[in-house]
């Protein structure tokens, strides 16, 4: 791809001059992220704020499509669905955009989108950045939103994984109010009902792709909920360092894992039902054990679970739960005695099992409620509102979670019994006809009529009757005259046919013998052509034989002189490759010198960057813990916080250096629970 831009150049796109962004972490190269169709980079309004920068995609030539103009303009109408920003998009065409196109042909059929600012879900997992509850429980819920919002326009996004799931939610540059939390990006194979079916489909992302569908392409309406449910999954489960821990690497599940009964979807499901309860891992179960994806659950029903929960489960759940992690050694560190006067967890463990299943059978309890009532209340809103169809779909998504036989099932089987008759009315029957026909008014009228007339024809009937008799006689007697004068003109015609036949007897007898003759003369004029021919063959032969052999020899001199030229001229091109090949590899290598020089520059930049960094945190550090010991616990959790943001930038280089790993454990104990005392370092 030739399109390479450098930070700072400037496009003109539709009248409005843009910048190319730099890369945070590399201010020398454009900030660009790669993906399977194409290359994303960041463009800046010369004239705009932070959050109104684009995105301009870039598409290998594979994926230039000049439909895609078409499908943009339908997916037009889905940018006002939250997480579906990138939608409302504008395709880079020859008639509109002719000159740019022409200087950068990579850009022909490039979509210009908003960019959307945060991490993607792929960052969070390759990090292992551990979740709040609270922050785990709001990314899972705005992705169900989104997925519910799609199932009820009939879309389907058609490659949902980490790497398409950004988050807004934890995005540093100050986004507007009611800005999604989650953003759903590489929309190009998105399905709809409006929209055609791409000529090369994707086959789902490792880790997201149900093993039984993974071979042949998915673009349908169920196409997200396998990989939906399997990404809510990992947002609820991150709150968990087991299972932060457990991860495979760009994905909670290796691909070789999916919908089998490995060890991580026992930890994970174990984790889902200690902390969100049983309906949450029933939805789960129900993906990971389906056959086929229309029968995962629909993301309407993760809404509606998710829903359910509350703030004080979520609290309950922080407050019962022992920090991932922490074993013997770990309490005996925190608070400064040895392992052997702390309790063991074999002995602890019976307590605590106890506890939980009480905090999750008065959870599960408390959930239902919600989820009954606040449905309830939702469909007597819709019927008020004179909406009966969405009332409907409210109520049969009650009717699975009341009790058979209870009063309010009864219930809530009127009211859909009810809507369903509302909504698809009986067509009403023909009425009987109360009368015969013979005994209608229009049969009487007519009858009378006949009668009436019947009677005043009576008189005549005489009268016509002897008229009739004279006409016969008539007839008769001009019968018998045609007949004698047809039985003359028979006779006559037969006389005629018969001297007829007569003469063309004669005729057909002299018009054989003149053709016999004629056939004979015919035969013998043909073999005297036919000797007359083959000589001329034979002539004719014998003179292409020598045209043939005099074409040949000159054929053989015109190529021998070809295949000289033929040879210079291979010699020639050779001579020009080599000293082509040579430059380019002269210049190839000199610019991979300058690009290895600029790496080492970058990489000298970044690691002096980190040894300031190290030094920032241990000073951060330590005035927390200064702040600690001087009885301040706000100034000490806000210096704590500025560490844990300096730390969570790289935490993989920062945990190998001397004790910063033990540092940022500290303080991550600090900021989970106020009352833990920062060891002095």
């Amino acid at each position: 791809m030739s399109f390479q831009p450098n930070p700072g150049d400037e496009l003109i796109i539709n009248g409005t001059a843009y910048v190319v962004g730099r890369h945070p972490a590399a201010p020398g190269l454009a900030y660009a992220q790669a993906g399977r169709q194409g290359i994303v980079y960041q463009l800046i309004a010369k004239n705009g704020a932070p959050h109104e920068a684009k995105a301009l995609k870039v598409f290998f030539p594979k994926f230039r499509i000049p439909a895609m103009v078409y499908q943009s303009e339908h997916m037009e109408t889905y940018g006002d669905i939250p997480g579906l920003q990138v939608c409302k998009r504008d395709v880079l065409t020859p008639e509109r955009n002719g000159s740019l196109i022409a200087e950068q042909p990579d850009l022909l059929y490039a979509v210009l989108m908003p960019w959307v600012h945060g991490m993607t879900w792929f960052d969070c997992l390759t990090d292992q950045r551990q979740l709040e509850a609270s922050d785990s429980l709001a990314l899972a819920r705005a992705l169900a939103g989104i997925g519910s919002a799609m199932e009820q326009k009939g879309l389907a996004h058609c490659d949902l994984s980490a790497p398409n799931v950004m988050l807004p939610f934890f995005s540093e540059v100050e986004l507007p109010e009611g800005t999604s939390a989650v953003e759903l990006v590489d929309v190009e194979q998105m399905y709809s009902t409006k929209m055609d079916r791409p000529d090369a489909l994707l086959a789902g992302s490792p880790g997201y792709a149900a093993h039984r569908t993974v071979h042949s392409g998915l673009w349908s309406a169920y196409a997200d909920r396998f990989a939906g449910a399997i990404i809510i999954g990992e947002m609820l489960g991150w709150s968990d360092r087991v299972v932060v821990d457990k991860a495979w690497g760009e994905s909670y599940f290796d691909q070789h894992e999916m919908q089998t009964p490995c060890e991580r979807y026992f930890i994970l499901r174990k984790s889902l039902e200690a902390r969100w309860g049983s309906k949450v891992v029933e939805l789960f179960s129900r993906a990971w054990d389906s056959q086929d994806l229309s029968s995962c659950p629909t993301f309407g029903e993760w809404l509606v679970v998710l829903n359910a929960v509350t703030e004080q489960e979520i609290l309950v759940e922080d407050t019962e739960t022992e920090p991932a992690g922490t074993d013997t050694g770990d309490l005996a560190a925190m608070s400064g005695t040895s392992s052997e006067a702390v309790p063991s967890l074999a002995t602890l463990a019976p307590l605590k099992a106890e506890q939980a299943e009480m905090l999750n059978q008065a959870a599960l309890e408390q959930g239902e409620r919600g989820v009954t009532d606040k449905l309830f209340r939702q469909a007597r809103e819709l019927e008020q509102q004179n909406k009966p169809a969405a009332a409907l779909e409210v109520y049969r998504s009650l009717y699975h979670f009341v009790e058979d036989g209870s009063p309010l099932h009864v219930e809530v089987s009127a009211a859909i019994t009810g809507l369903e008759e509302q909504l698809n009315p009986k067509m009403p029957e023909q009425p009987e006809k109360s009368k015969a026909w013979y005994r209608s008014k229009m049969f009487i009228v007519t009858a009378s009529a006949a009668v009436v007339l019947l009677a005043a024809g009576i008189p005549t009937v005489s009268i016509l009757a002897d008229q009739s008799n004279q006409r016969q006689i008539e007839a008769a007697k001009q019968e018998e005259a045609l007949k004698a004068a047809k039985a003359a003109e028979e006779k006559l015609a037969a006389e005629q046919e018969a001297a007829q036949k007569s003469l063309t007897e004669k005729q057909r007898q002299e018009a054989e013998q003149q053709a016999k003759q004629q056939a004979l003369a015919a035969q013998k004029q043909q073999e005297e052509q036919k000797k007359q021919q083959a000589l001329i063959a034979q002539q004719v032969k014998y003179e292409a034989y020598l045209a043939q052999k005099e074409q040949n020899k000159q054929a053989a001199a015109k190529l021998a002189k070809q295949k000289a030229y033929d040879q210079q001229e291979k010699y020639e091109k050779y001579l020009a490759l080599k000293k082509e090949q040579e430059a380019r590899a002269a210049k190839e290598e000199a610019a991979r010198k300058a690009a290895a020089e600029a790496e080492q520059k970058r990489k000298d930049a970044v690691q002096a960057r980190n040894k300031e960094n190290v030094l920032q945190l241990i000073s951060l550090y330590n005035k927390a813990y200064a702040s600690q010991e001087g009885g301040s616990t706000a100034k000490a959790k806000s210096f704590a916080k500025r560490f844990r943001a300096l730390y969570d930038s790289n935490p993989s280089y920062y945990r190998s250096v001397g004790e910063v790993g033990y540092r940022a454990s500290s303080i991550y104990n600090f900021l989970g629970d106020t009352n833990f005392r920062l060891p002095k370092i």
